[in-house]
């Protein structure tokens, strides 16, 4: 499969690098030679320097045998533009990176036809990320499939925990009542995420990442060592797209908002778009301020400003004055793997979601979808269970999945199902699998 990727930031080289791990035929084209220089010594990659809305240069790289041309640079117009063309000169499906959130949600103009197949919009993702977080709210991870049937959920181990000090395979035997796999542990002051076996153990603020049905997702919080509580009153610090469209959602499903924009005008404009916010014109960074506005009776406070450290200092106020939920956004793919150390709940960035977004339509087999985990660099891909696949041959304890990788559960007709050793994977069946980028190619040929 040839791909070409325009755009060699944070989006562009994080999918480069998610392709990398297979044979595939990747193009990144970028005007930076520096970022072409670091992609090129760190994956496999061919490079090429040069404005990818010239004709002439997208001839050269071949346009007309693309199979995927990602249109991920940092600005809306260029990839729009870039896509068009490359549809036009022949490429067979063509994605764009966009900010503007009315193009996905417009029925007027078809896109497609313009010479678009996909749009993903990265401040759409985090907002609808930030709403998720906080309706599972001891998780500072959290996955749903099918409106939540079948969950992925991750959190610390407290020291209260019933698990500390017991294997994986200890505590499957004395929890048994509980339907649960442990998919991923990354330990404390760790960088290394570890795919549990039986005798993996588990220790006191170990991220955890569990998969679980609905229905045993309130005795979860037990085993973690978790209170649950209900998040009602947030406030949001930054009133750009995210920050806006986070409000808006969270007022419709019912939750006191009450948002800091240092904007006077902004302020006021946000005020008319969001009647029922409470908008707070000032600086976020002034502790005083949060203290008037009642930060220690929050139960969540939200950073979205466009500044990654004003977002992490806040949070960590916040914490400070006893909020139980806090949420960042970050620019620097880099402080993703920290949340864990420095005392933030969930550190979001938004390049990472899109990456995700667009990665799934690029895969092979029947993926529904793919979402990354905050804290780790790892994928949840779903699959719809071929006729023949590999895996309904044989039991999951059978199967060779590989050590970097393994299965979340399936759901069959609307029913969530946790795939222990003597399950057999039927087709038909929505299976959710975790692995680490390197075991992707090999989990697909397992579906195949």
């Amino acid at each position: 499969m040839k791909i070409i990727i325009a755009g060699a930031g944070d989006v562009g080289f994080h999918l480069a690098k998610l392709l990398s791990f297979e044979s595939q035929d990747i193009y990144l084209v970028d005007t930076d030679a520096e970022k072409l220089e670091y992609a090129s010594n760190h994956i496999d990659v061919i490079t090429k320097r040069g404005d990818a809305t010239s004709i002439k240069l997208l001839k050269e790289i071949n346009i007309d045998k693309a199979d995927i041309f990602l249109a991920v640079t940092e600005s809306q117009n260029t990839n729009f533009t870039i896509a068009v063309l490359a549809k036009k000169l022949g490429a067979k499906k063509t994605i764009a990176r966009i900010s503007n959130h009315e193009f996905t949600q417009n029925s007027e103009i078809d896109f497609v036809e313009l010479g678009i197949d996909n749009m993903i919009s990265p401040g759409e993702l985090a907002a609808d990320e930030i709403k998720m977080l906080l309706n599972q709210s001891a998780f500072n991870d959290t996955i749903q499939f099918e409106n939540g049937t079948l969950n992925i959920l991750g959190s610390t181990l407290d020291y209260n925990s019933p698990l500390i000090n017991l294997t994986v395979q200890e505590a499957r035997e004395k929890f048994s009542d509980i339907d649960f796999i442990t998919i991923a542990i990354k330990p404390e002051k760790s960088d290394e995420t570890i795919i549990p076996r039986g005798n993996t153990v588990y220790r006191a603020d170990d991220q955890i990442y569990f998969s679980a049905p609905k229905e045993s997702i309130k005795k979860l919080y037990k085993l973690m060592g978790k209170t649950q509580f209900g998040v009602k009153d947030v406030m949001i610090l930054g009133g750009g797209k995210i920050g806006v469209k986070a409000a808006r959602s969270l007022c419709d499903n019912k939750f006191n908002i009450k948002l800091i924009e240092i904007n006077k005008e902004r302020a006021k404009e946000i005020a008319e778009k969001i009647p029922s916010a409470l908008i707070i014109k000032g600086d976020g960074r002034n502790v005083e301020l949060l203290e008037e506005e009642n930060i220690s009776e929050m139960d969540a406070f939200v950073a979205v400003t466009g500044n990654s450290e004003t977002n992490i200092m806040s949070c960590l106020v916040a914490k400070s004055k006893g909020v139980k939920k806090t949420i960042a956004l970050v620019e620097n793919m880099d402080y993703i793997n920290i949340s864990q150390t420095i005392g933030i709940d969930t550190l979001i960035n938004k390049k990472l979601l899109a990456a995700s977004a667009i990665f799934k339509h690029v895969r092979k087999g029947d993926v529904l979808k793919l979402a990354n985990l905050h804290n780790v660099d790892a994928e949840v891909l779903e699959f719809r269970v071929k006729e023949n696949s590999f895996v309904t041959k044989k039991l999951v304890k059978d199967i060779n999945i590989s050590k970097k990788a393994v299965f979340g559960g399936v759901i069959r007709n609307g029913v969530a199902h946790m795939t222990f050793g003597n399950f057999q994977i039927l087709a038909g069946d929505k299976a959710v699998v975790f692995c680490l980028p390197e075991a992707i190619h090999k989990v697909e040929k397992l579906f195949n």
